[in-house]
């Protein structure tokens, strides 16, 4: 069943608050450039990732599509790329040449909204760099984020505030930017990818639009990218990357913790 969205007046659109939102991303680096990448995956799919220059990645031998890649930390990568015979998708995967250690996240824009579910879509998937030594745990669903608090600052003109409810959902709201007043509570994802390493993502519902972020809590900052349908009506990603400023953090009385 399809269904419109009930906005309340005055809500943007993914486009509206993009613009600068990039502003504090770390720089993309072209170091993978000229370098090959394969990669298996706990669902048994394989993955080979050809990156011809700076921005042009062949993936399993196909044409050259667009991708940006950059360096969190020496040894960890946020690469995400697009792919033509796919425009509805976008991709991403964190390598940690450290341990050896990858995880894929699609986001997928469906055709048409459902009743109470998010139109873009996000999928999981762990897996190895071939070829590395293999250490550490393999990336996993984790609740190291409930309870937390914090701005993030994206620019001058972009500042939200993330509260991190459960496993399930967090709520965030704008206190600087074009969004300012604006807040809502979304259907959200963290991943551990090593110690005060995770993947969190979100799926908005008011609008069709979803993220994927990494995040460094021990250097407070973030990097990633937003998949979403324009105010146009068409497809875009952007770039979006933070400093993090904690706030705090709740913790619940055992037994009382949320889901």
């Amino acid at each position: 069943m399809t269904a419109e969205v009930d906005r309340p007046d005055g809500w943007k659109n993914m486009d509206d608050f993009a613009a600068g939102i990039d502003t504090n991303r770390i720089p993309v680096t072209d170091v993978l450039a000229g370098t090959e990448v394969s990669l298996t995956f706990d669902d048994g799919t394989t993955t080979t990732l050809s990156f011809k220059d700076a921005h042009g990645v062949s993936v399993d031998g196909g044409a050259a599509d667009w991708y940006e890649a950059i360096a969190v930390r020496d040894d960890l990568f946020f690469v995400h790329w697009t792919q033509a015979s796919r425009p509805r998708e976008a991709f991403v995967v964190v390598l940690h040449n450290a341990t050896g250690r990858a995880l894929r996240i699609v986001s997928i824009v469906a055709e048409e909204r459902t009743v109470g579910e998010p139109q873009v879509s996000q999928t999981f998937t762990p897996g190895t760099i071939d070829g590395r030594e293999v250490t550490g745990e393999t990336p996993t669903p984790t609740r190291d984020l409930i309870g937390r608090r914090a701005l993030y600052r994206y620019s001058p003109n972009h500042l939200y505030e993330h509260v991190y409810l459960s496993s399930e959902r967090y709520a965030w709201q704008c206190l600087v930017g074009e969004q300012r007043g604006h807040g809502d509570v979304d259907m959200a994802s963290t991943w551990k990818i090593a110690e005060d390493v995770y993947v969190f993502t979100f799926r908005e519902f008011l609008i069709p639009v979803a993220a994927t972020w990494l995040y460094d809590w021990a250097a407070l900052r973030s990097v990633g990218s937003f998949l979403g349908i324009t105010g146009e009506g068409e497809i875009r990603n952007s770039g979006g990357g933070a400093y993090i400023l904690p706030l705090g953090q709740v913790t619940y009385p055992d037994g009382e913790e949320p889901v």
